[in-house]
């Protein structure tokens, strides 16, 4: 491989557009560019073909050389930036401070203490007398002029990892964002900015703003004079032209009403659905706000009532004026108190004990290699009910890896000891596989102590580079004797010959040559084999047989990819073979090993996905790799298991079934599938999105899925918007993945997304134990405050004492509940789901039970406890009365009884040991602790500000002991069987689909048709020419056919193997079938070459973006071995099979 960093990048050509109908005294306008990029190999050439002749003809119509570029004159730039655009995509506006402080205020919560702060402040004013690999970024669209070997990598727009041959008779179409991975080349730019493919993405995730309101006030000027039928014109063409009608549908039709209505009501409504815990404790809430409220009501009114009765009926005393300032004084003491009730009764911590249990979840999250961009995934994470994984990378350890081989006539099902192999065998195995695979290929140290050494190059040359290292042996040893300079003739990878070969001249005068690639081909080439001595035997077509059946087909049914590894010795008194006549030269081998390789499954991944089944999760994989390598690796990582009735379908069998003879995709379709699919093998993003929308849209359970995804590829956006939870990938994944991602996981590892689930799970637990314990003090607070104040016409607890329980039951309850950390318990249980109340009768039984305990006991010492202590009574006292020792008493047993219920807080499905793991929790500890120094110095020396007399010991220990009862009462209230206890009632139940606003539901199923509008115009690119790849079968002739002809699974082959090729099936019925090298592994998906250098354009220099051609080229290559076949080699064996 060439030197990357020598790739150059200059522009030719034009810049794409804003505006479509301006497009100056060009020949092309932006309509025309935008479409035509959207096209992708056989299309894109009819379309130029017939509109512009060739690729010179568009630059005929954009006044640009195809050699020159632009002039480079500033008018002339300027004119083409005000048709065509600027390449700049404006990023997504960010809020100011002041939108977040008013999107905070809106909670429901903070809405009525917003009323309470008020009201207490206009009384306040009364005042009473008294890795890195170095290759070139596309930075624009644009069509290929002229070409030496150029390759691309598109995996950050298609998903697929294998390079992309250009040309200008197969396909000429370059995207932004894409890299250049060998050759050169030059094109002329159709598209930049937000024009861009990678700018249209960018677009629908939320960046480019103002462009966004352009296209929308044009749209809706369009929609004026077209109306509907303009937009069933569209969908029409799109379907003539992909004869699959594989593009983007809406699940419903796109009749309806007037659109500026639609507009009126989309900019009303909100955008975006609240999350499973923001749906709920907004609804509980509320509920709990309205009883507050009317609480402090009813308060109010019975202490104005109790007290004009008394003073002016009862007593029958007159209304004297000199009194109203003392009458005025009890108005307003009424009215704090009624404020009082309110506050202690609406749940004003709950906002603060979720965005404290997603804070601090988030940040331990950090550690477990979950980055969080969005709070609220954290706790949607927890009731996910489907992961729909990517396999490579995520599940698989994204390094191709030698794990079994046949060498010297014996099947290692590991990796044999090096003392194992015949010395003259090792020779052979290292020194072919040293001087065969690229010298660019090769393995170096890890970047970091205790990490996994570096594979850089081809994947399948370093699994073999990798299999001499396990076998204690160095390549570079090798590679320094015999240089690259020193290779004789080198015959590259290419469709045709699926093998590589390697010609080296010895001292002698000898030559021998080294051969390598798919079993099945290489192996037929082969007259001899090394035997267990490693002396060469004669390997007849029996002995091939019998290697099939009992090597390689036992290799490939687990779905390891089969390498055969041959050489050759051409003796030196013979005359110099016709090096050029290659089918005379490779034959006649001599066969060392066969070798299957695989990319392993992550060790820890199959005990995390029995974690995520037994939690009640369904782990979905969707791939792009061939069906036997991902049912291969299901079985593996245990997604399948034996005996299962499931579905495995590849990509263009799934569309196939999911569509009408219209090709349109129906709900109901999917549903049949989406229940019992766990593997969708050969998929598109698009069938990603349309896999995860119809699961999320399903109504075939009573609860509605909650779905993850993982994705990396640009187009894998959708489908991460789309997802409840997105998960992008931090190392292999794009920008806009992260863009349109929830959580990205920073090791691309599966097991960091079942941390996230327990995270996740522990948030809503601790939100749950949070509300236990803050409504048992509310119930107790709200009732004693009510009672007392209306027998006693005062509050036993006051103002300001409330305000002390409050930061109790509120600031510091949140920070100590909501700061326990997960347990692998959290995943013995299923999901809660969208409907699942957060108040569970457990729950319930738990708040009543302890109320009622705390009832008694303060009831008790209010009316008794002057007798029980020996006491003053502290009931009806004077206005400006000192405090009592009877109120303190009251207040300090109340508090302690709220410390001890705290610990009880702590277990909220009936547990008995509240203890457990409590020292784990620093800050539980420090909170309870720190609380009860704090109560000891309110209550010892708080005195007149806090309505609190001194206690004596005495006092204070029976205090403690009153409160340690609540430990002891919640064993008691343990050993009750909730089953029992039918009356009652859970509470904080989700919002259900029959109570949201049918404007509402109206305005969600409209947005999703808009957004799928915008898909299918704006990436039919992808949405058109990926799935029409995957439902399309082509013969493939010769075996020459390019990764976008012969993505799909021939039906026939002329292998001796067959693929698998019914979708549906069970283990025990299947049978092993073979992926040795598929047939689309073609030159297109091969290592650098080590063909002599391309002639460099002639415009090499002209490097900026004014000037526009741009010129890709790999560098220098050394002029070794040269070939007279335009492939390279051997990288196919990199690919999906």
């Amino acid at each position: 491989m060439g030197d990357m960093a020598n790739n150059s990048i200059a522009y030719s050509g034009v810049k794409n557009a804003v505006k479509e109908t301006n497009h100056g005294d060009f020949g092309v306008t932006l309509a025309e560019l935008r479409s035509l990029m959207e096209l992708r190999a056989a299309d894109a050439l009819h379309k130029i073909q017939e509109c512009y002749g060739d690729v010179h003809g568009i630059c005929a119509k954009l006044k640009t050389s195809p050699n020159e570029g632009l002039s480079g004159n500033p008018a002339d730039i300027e004119r083409r930036e005000a048709v065509f655009g600027k390449n700049f995509i404006p990023p997504k506006k960010p809020k100011t401070f002041l939108q977040l402080v008013w999107e905070a205020l809106q909670d429901v919560t903070l809405i009525i203490l917003e009323i309470a702060a008020v009201v207490s402040l206009g009384l306040s004013f009364y005042q009473p007398p008294g890795g890195n690999e170095s290759c070139d970024l596309l930075p624009a669209d644009g069509v290929l002029i002229q070409g030496n070997d150029l390759k691309i990598d598109e995996s950050s727009l298609t998903g697929e990892s294998d390079h992309v041959k250009k040309s200008l008779d197969r396909d000429p179409m370059l995207l932004s964002g894409t890299h250049v991975m060998e050759g050169s080349g030059r094109m002329v730019v159709t598209a930049v900015g937000v024009n861009s493919q990678t700018g249209i993405i960018f677009t629908l995730l939320g960046a480019g703003g103002d462009e966004e309101e352009k296209e929308k006030e044009k749209e809706k000027k369009d929609k004026k004079s077209k109306k509907q039928d303009g937009a069933v014109e569209n969908r029409n063409k799109a379907k003539a032209q992909d004869g699959a009608a594989m593009e983007m549908q809406p699940l419903k039709s796109e009749d309806g009403g007037d659109g500026d209505e639609k507009d009126k009501k989309r900019s009303n409504l909100p955008k975006k659905e609240k999350s499973v815990l923001q749906g709920k404790l907004t609804k509980l809430a509320v509920q709990i706000g309205k009883a507050g409220l009317l609480m402090s009501a009813i308060t109010v009114i019975i202490l104005v009532l109790y007290f004009v009765i008394d003073t002016f009926w009862v007593q029958k005393r007159p209304w004297l004026a000199e009194c109203t300032p003392i009458y005025i004084q009890y108005f307003v003491k009424f009215f704090i108190i009624g404020v009082t009730v309110l506050v202690v009764a609406v749940p004003e911590g709950l906002p603060l004990a979720v965005t404290i249990s997603l804070a601090y979840s988030v940040k331990k999250m950090m550690r477990d290699n979950n980055l969080v961009r969005h709070l609220d995934a954290c706790e949607t994470m927890g009731n996910a009910t489907a992961i729909c994984s990517d396999k490579t990378g995520t599940l698989t350890m994204n390094r191709m890896t030698v794990v079994q081989a046949y060498i010297n006539e014996k099947h290692y099902k590991k990796i044999p000891e090096p003392e194992a192999i015949p010395e003259k065998t090792m020779a052979y195995l290292v020194t072919g596989i040293s001087v065969n695979c690229a010298y660019t290929s090769k393995i170096l140290p890890p970047e970091k102590e205790g990490g996994l050494p570096r594979h850089v190059g081809n994947k399948t040359e370093c699994a073999l580079l990798g299999l001499l290292l396990d076998l204690k042996r160095d390549y570079q040893d090798v590679r320094n004797e015999i240089p690259e300079e020193d290779l004789y003739k080198v015959y590259t990878f290419n469709s045709v010959r699926k093998s590589m070969s390697t010609v080296l001249k010895n001292s002698d005068g000898s030559f021998r040559i080294f051969s390598k690639g798919a079993s099945e081909i290489v192996l037929k080439k082969c007259f001899k084999i090394l035997s267990a001595n490693g002396e060469p035997k004669v390997f007849r077509p029996r002995d091939r047989d019998d290697i099939v059946k009992t090597v390689i087909e036992p290799m490939a049914s687990e779905g390891l990819r089969t390498i055969c590894l041959a050489f050759r010795d051409f003796p030196a008194g013979e005359p110099e073979p016709e090096w050029d006549n290659e089918n005379d030269i490779v034959t006649g081998l001599t066969c060392i090993a066969v070798v299957g390789i695989e990319d392993p499954v992550r060790p820890e991944v199959p005990d995390a996905i029995k974690k995520c089944q037994r939690a009640g999760i369904t782990v979905r994989m969707v791939t792009g790799d061939n069906i036997n390598t991902a049912r291969a690796i299901a079985l593996k990582c245990g997604i399948l298991n034996p005996g299962e009735d499931f579905l495995c379908l590849e990509g263009k069998d799934f569309n196939r079934r999911i569509r009408n003879e219209k090709g349109e995709i129906e709900q109901e379709r999917i549903d049949k599938i989406w229940p019992k699919l766990r593997v969708l093998a050969r998929s598109s993003p698009t069938d990603k999105h349309t896999l995860v929308k119809g699961i999320i849209d399903s109504t075939v359970f009573e609860q509605r899925q909650v779905v993850a995804v993982t994705g990396d590829g640009t187009n894998d956006g959708p489908a991460l918007k789309k997802a409840d939870v997105g998960f992008a990938m931090g190392i292999a994944g794009t920008d806009v993945a992260k863009e349109a991602s929830d959580i990205i996981l920073t090791d691309d590892n599966f097991t960091s997304i079942v941390k996230a689930v327990m995270w996740g799970r522990n948030v809503y637990d601790s939100i749950s134990k949070f509300l236990q314990f803050q409504l048992t003090v509310n119930v107790v607070a709200v009732i004693v405050a009510f009672t007392g104040a209306c027998i006693t016409q005062d509050s036993p607890l006051k103002a300001v004492q409330m305000l002390w329980v409050n930061l109790i039951m509120d600031t510091l309850a949140s920070l100590a509940l909501a700061t326990e950390p997960p347990t692998e318990s959290l995943l013995l249980r299923k999901p809660y789901g969208r409907n699942k109340p957060l108040i569970s009768r457990t729950m319930m039984k738990n708040i009543l039970g302890h109320a009622f305990y705390q009832l008694v006991v303060v009831f008790t010492l209010l009316f008794a406890g002057e007798k029980i202590f020996d006491i003053d009574s502290g009931r009806n006292a004077p206005l400006h009365a000192p405090p009592s020792e009877h109120y303190t008493i009251v207040f300090n047993t109340f508090v302690m009884m709220q410390l001890f219920n705290e610990i009880n807080a702590r277990k909220i499905h009936g547990e008995r040991n509240v203890f457990e793991g409590i020292f784990n929790n620093a800050i539980f500890c420090s909170i309870v602790l720190g609380t009860f120094i704090v109560q000891i110095i309110i209550v010892q020396f708080g005195g007149k500000p806090f309505s609190c007399s001194e206690l004596s010991v005495e006092q204070w220990l029976w205090s403690i002991f009153l409160g340690m009862g609540t430990l002891l009462w919640g064993q008691l209230i343990s050993t009750i069987p909730t089953s029992r206890l039918k009356f009652l009632k859970e509470a904080g139940h989700g919002t259900q689909k029959e109570e949201i606003p049918e404007e509402e539901l109206a305005e969600d199923v409209e947005e999703i048709d808009h957004a799928e509008r915008e898909l299918r115009r704006g990436q039919i690119l992808w949405f058109r020419g990926l799935n029409r790849i995957q439902t399309q079968i082509r013969v493939v002739n010769a075996f020459r056919s390019s990764l976008y002809e012969g993505l799909e699974k021939p039906e026939t082959r002329s292998s001796i193997h067959n693929f698998m090729t019914h979708p549906e099936f069970r283990i025990e019925d299947s049978e092993p079938h073979i992926p040795l090298i598929d047939d689309t592994d073609a030159e297109d998906d091969a290592p650098t070459k080590r063909n002599p250098t391309p002639p460099p354009s002639p415009n090499r220099n002209n490097n900026n973006a004014a000037d526009g051609a741009i010129h890709l080229t790999a560098g220098r290559r050394n002029k070794s071995a040269t070939s007279s076949s335009p492939g390279s080699p051997l990288h196919s064996l990199e690919t999906s099979l």
